[in-house]
């Protein structure tokens, strides 16, 4: 009662003072949000976070089919060398070491040691592919999307979103004070997830020791190796090309690799649009084998199984990429064999 009291004499007050003095109304203060970038600002600031020295935490991977893996990550950066130990939370035990390209994937079970090169660039939470900054302005719209607050940590949340039906958007959030991505959903064209990565625990400049993180990946007492046979190739060497490129995705390496139980080699072409990835794998289709033609989801990730027939000859295409079908289908199409 003493308050409303209160502002109806100060109303009076105020309807009792010549105009003159009246104060103009002041316009309401605008609240606090994530600053205006555009689409290279926020691209600049997501790959500078990629130089964040250390941290540790656990992050999640959901998705709408109900598919759930977590793992805990520890992660330093020294000069140009960047440490790495993942351990897998659920599924099969397993322990993966990275320094830079080179990676060791324990498995306690078989008690064996998997080594090999891999680029890891483009994976949660290093999103963007660096060298394909054009293609995402070109094929990208940025829209800032409030703020939040993910395991702790304060954050930005912009959506990237495309500009065609050939990928699907991004919700991005951003740690507020380094960049670094701690938490993205994939939405597909009516803004529904598909997938979610996220940290559930997170500590920025963790107390990360590269040393002990070398020592743990030369432990190998009792492990077997076994040194992964995949090498690097050209497409051209291997009688492959597109008869156009897919709009926005670049190819970015190719791989030949002998799985486990057959024959003949694998090669493998890879695509990026600097956020999203396809790959191709073709393989000699045995004569004895007749896989079927198809196609299947998990979350964001499809699979499109395709034959192919070149003279007389026949292939078989596995397309793989976090895309629609309908952009699997435009790689498949346009796949042409050059010898």
């Amino acid at each position: 009662m003493a308050w409303l009291l209160g502002g109806m004499l100060l109303a009076c007050w105020a309807n009792a003072q010549p105009a003159e003095r009246r104060e103009p109304p002041q316009a309401p203060r605008a609240q606090a949000g994530p600053p205006e970038r555009s689409i290279a600002d926020w691209l600049v600031r997501l790959q500078q976070a990629t130089r964040v020295p250390s941290y540790s935490g656990t992050y999640v991977v959901s998705s709408a089919t109900g598919a759930l893996s977590s793992a805990r990550i520890e992660h330093s950066c020294e000069g140009g060398v960047q440490l790495e130990r993942v351990e897998a939370l659920t599924g099969e035990p397993r322990v993966t070491f990275r320094r830079n390209e080179s990676v060791l994937t324990y498995m306690p079970a078989s008690r064996v040691v998997y080594s090999e090169r891999r680029d890891l660039r483009g994976v949660f939470p290093n999103l963007l592919q660096p060298g394909l900054e054009a293609s995402v302005v070109a094929f990208y719209e940025a829209k800032p999307a409030g703020q939040g607050r993910v395991a702790g940590a304060d954050a930005d949340v912009v959506v990237f979103q495309p500009i065609d039906k050939l990928r699907y958007g991004y919700r991005i959030w951003s740690e507020r004070r380094t960049g670094m991505i701690v938490k993205m959903q994939t939405l597909d064209a009516g803004g529904q997830v598909l997938e979610q990565s996220a940290f559930s625990e997170l500590t920025l400049n963790a107390p990360v020791q590269p040393r002990k993180l070398m020592q743990a990946m030369a432990s190998d007492d009792g492990y077997r190796h076994e040194q992964s046979d995949r090498t690097l190739t050209s497409v051209s060497g291997e009688g492959w090309e597109l008869s156009s490129p897919v709009p926005g995705f670049m190819p970015q390496a190719c791989y030949r690799q002998r799985m486990q139980g057959q024959r003949e080699p694998v090669v493998q072409w890879v695509f990026s649009d600097g956020l999203a990835t396809v790959s191709l794998f073709m393989e000699r289709l045995n004569a004895q084998t007749r896989p079927r033609e198809g196609s299947a989801s998990m979350g964001a990730t499809h699979t499109l199984t395709r034959r192919l027939t070149a003279g007389n000859d026949a292939w078989w295409l596995t397309a793989v990429g976090e895309v629609p079908t309908r952009t699997l289908q435009e790689f498949a199409d346009r796949l042409r064999r050059t010898r």
